[in-house]
């Protein structure tokens, strides 16, 4: 059965390590803010000028001036700090983040990124995503495994325009965990009761599997 959204959120939280600092794009991604473990502290990053962001807000928590640089209200974790966006880039160009969260329209084969434009429909723009990509060593990638008709996002080539060139190591699908070597995706993990089959069909590039593949613990 293929991940929930929660699910994908809750197994990159996973990789978060004491004292780092994290920046979590729009879309699945800032759902990551809900699963920190309790027994480490991470500083999460916002583009916009957040650094020490919290969870979602409850309803009685709700600032409306608060908020991440997808727009969604946040709330600050004790330590916090606010900054203006051209400091908040600094952090970023300057390679002084530990992880990055992505979400993406497709990823191939030679670690390349689309996640921001889909020619001839209405987008918000690139926004932070070239810097992070640029600024960044340690990058997930966290997406669907396929879209809505059943394409593969996970390519030999990307089709789309680039966000970044060579720059995505490890990708986590609703359906697997991957790691991006030497111009091939190898499967790592895979979703609890999701096949190597269905996960081998819905994989446009070239796809490496062990002789084990452990399902992930979400």
């Amino acid at each position: 059965m293929a991940l929930s959204r929660e699910q994908m959120a809750k197994r990159v939280a996973s990789e978060l390590k004491d004292g780092f600092y994290v920046n979590l794009g729009i879309g699945i991604p800032t759902l990551v803010a809900n699963y920190v473990p309790d027994d480490i502290s991470v500083m999460l990053q916002s583009e916009n000028g957040l650094l020490g962001m919290g969870a979602f807000p409850t309803e009685e928590e709700i600032d409306a001036d608060m908020i991440n640089a997808g727009k969604q209200t946040v709330t600050a974790r004790t330590g916090a700090s606010i900054v203006d966006s051209a400091e908040s880039f600094a952090m970023i160009r300057g390679g002084h983040i530990d992880l990055t969260v992505l979400g993406a329209f497709e990823v191939d084969v030679q670690g390349n990124i689309a996640s921001w434009m889909v020619p001839g429909k209405l987008v918000k723009g690139m926004g932070g995503a070239m810097d992070l990509v640029a600024g960044a060593d340690n990058i997930i990638v966290t997406m669907t495994h396929a879209s809505k008709t059943g394409e593969s996002k996970l390519l030999s080539k990307c089709n789309l325009p680039l966000t970044g060139a060579g720059c995505i190591k490890r990708v986590l699908t609703d359906l697997a965990y991957l790691e991006i070597e030497n111009g091939t995706f190898i499967l790592k993990e895979r979703a609890p009761g999701v096949s190597v089959e269905e996960i081998a069909e819905k994989t446009g590039g070239p796809l490496i599997v062990p002789d084990h593949v452990p399902e992930m613990a979400v």
